[in-house]
């Protein structure tokens, strides 16, 4: 090859900036402003002979300019939420990732579940996935659990071949302790963990598990929805969780930044599990904080759609404002306990932009919520501006609609479920805040609390899985 000579010409000289006439942009700042200043003069001699000044009519106007800015906030949050989970579904549908089929422990911490475990353990074995086991820990339970769960043990058939389910016999530590039993017990590499009454769909592992192709991708989040259907306050929570948490996740999943995998469907790298340390007791939101200690090892976690399960909601206003406070609290010890993710970003910005949202989702969006229900309700009593409360309640109740058709048409849902959109915000979502409220104030003030536990009512199927022979063994 013959050698070639290349000469390369630098050009040094400095390239002076344009030339700015200082005097004349100054004439221009002064001559706009005193137009406007002489506009805004005329404005004020013309109108304010006809303004009667009252506190009265300030504290009216006021309150009105106070609608307009609630609803502009709401309407930021909704479309950057929305728009988010677009592109994330837009992605999700168009991305095509190769299937992954390593071989996964499912872990079922049960806890006086004798009602559910049956129809629970019937729904595993019908996954489409052809290499997984189950194990089963009773947390110590007091009905017949550990009778049923015993009658469970050994190879099942499945969908794809055989299933091993073991059982694991613990005195009773809490729902933390009984996954951390599970996932020490179990050889496999990836965990599903999931609530004793929890249902999967035959899709959910298939469909999860080719996420962790990706090895920065260290758990991936379901989607929940409700199961026991066809009442108006299960009915309200199963629009809850399509819009409220379903439609989140989607939004968090573009960021690949979720901030709470659901108790009820979570699958995990048990190396990431490790990392983190495992659950831990010392909340009552155990899934809350372990993602924020997988998020702070830098791990990514996603949102699996089509992995979803179907869980038990609360049948009574008791249980279910129960469930919240608990949920709260827990949330809020979580926080806590991760503080440091608050006052420094510097540390882990991810972690930082989730707690923060965190923050405002469990503390100042439901004060602000209430205070500004409260607020505009006197105003309307006192003040007479009811036609103006009415729109504003209207297009709240819009955007709630809009929500709805968008949540119910991408996730293929039940579209009787829109019109509830219409009181979801002003009653459900109201009476929810008021919990979060109070659940904050007790918190704060170091109230006792119980774990608590929800009554359940076996709506699932109840047919037994058929054993073929063999034992997995019983711990």
């Amino acid at each position: 090859m013959d050698n070639q000579k290349f000469q390369i010409a630098l050009d040094n000289r400095e390239i002076k900036p344009p030339s700015r006439n200082v005097a004349r942009e100054k004439l221009r700042t002064i001559i706009v402003s005193g137009i406007f200043s002489i506009m805004l003069i005329i404005c004020i001699v013309i109108f304010m002979p006809l303004t009667v000044l009252t506190w009265s009519g300030l504290f009216v106007y006021s309150s009105i300019v106070s609608l307009v800015i609630f609803l502009f906030i709401l309407l930021i949050r909704y479309f950057a939420i929305l728009f988010m989970a677009y592109f994330y579904t837009t992605r999700y549908t168009v991305l095509s990732k190769p299937g992954y089929y390593p071989f996964v422990s499912i872990i079922v911490p049960v806890y006086n579940e004798g009602k559910v475990l049956h129809s629970s353990i019937e729904s595993l074995l019908d996954i489409n996935y052809p290499n997984y086991e189950i194990i089963i820990v009773n947390d110590g339970s007091t009905d017949d659990t550990a009778e049923v769960g015993e009658s469970l043990v050994g190879y099942h058939r499945g969908r794809t071949g055989l299933v091993k389910v073991s059982l694991i016999n613990k005195p009773n530590g809490g729902k933390s302790k009984a996954l951390n039993a599970g996932i020490q017990y179990s050889e496999a590499q990836f965990v599903l963990c999931m609530d004793g009454d929890s249902q999967l769909t035959p899709n959910t592992l298939r469909m999860a598990m080719r996420h962790f192709d990706d090895p920065t991708v260290g758990a991936v989040a379901g989607n929940v929805k409700v199961q026991n259907r066809k009442r108006v306050l299960t009915d309200l929570q199963a629009l809850e969780y399509l819009e409220g948490l379903n439609l989140a996740r989607s939004a968090q999943g573009f960021m690949q930044m979720v901030n709470i995998i659901p108790g009820p469907i979570g699958v995990f790298r048990k190396v990431t599990l490790r990392d983190a340390g495992f659950y831990s007791s010392d909340t009552f939101a155990e899934d809350a904080d372990v993602t924020l200690k997988i998020l702070a090892k830098g791990w990514k976690i996603v949102y699996e759609p089509n992995a979803i399960a179907y869980t038990e909601a609360p049948g009574t206003i008791y249980q279910l404002l129960k469930q919240r406070y608990r949920w709260t609290r827990g949330i809020l010890q979580a926080i806590r306990k991760h503080k440091r993710y608050l006052y420094n970003p510097t540390v882990n910005f991810n972690n930082s932009f989730i707690m923060w949202s965190m923050f405002y989702e469990a503390l100042i969006w439901p004060a602000m919520n209430i205070f500004v229900n409260l607020y505009f309700i006197i105003v309307a009593l006192f003040y007479g501006i009811h036609i103006t409360l009415f729109l504003w309640w209207v297009g709240i109740a819009v955007l709630d609609l809009m929500s709805a058709i968008y949540c119910i048409a991408a996730e293929k849902e039940e579209f009787r479920l829109v019109p509830y959109a219409i009181v979801y915000r002003l009653f459900f979502i109201l009476l929810i805040d008021v919990t979060k409220a109070m659940a904050t104030v007790e918190e704060f003030l170091g109230f006792r609390m119980t774990w608590g536990k929800l009554e359940r009512t076996g709506m699932g199927r109840t047919a037994s899985p058929k054993p073929v022979s063999g034992a997995a063994g019983v711990k």
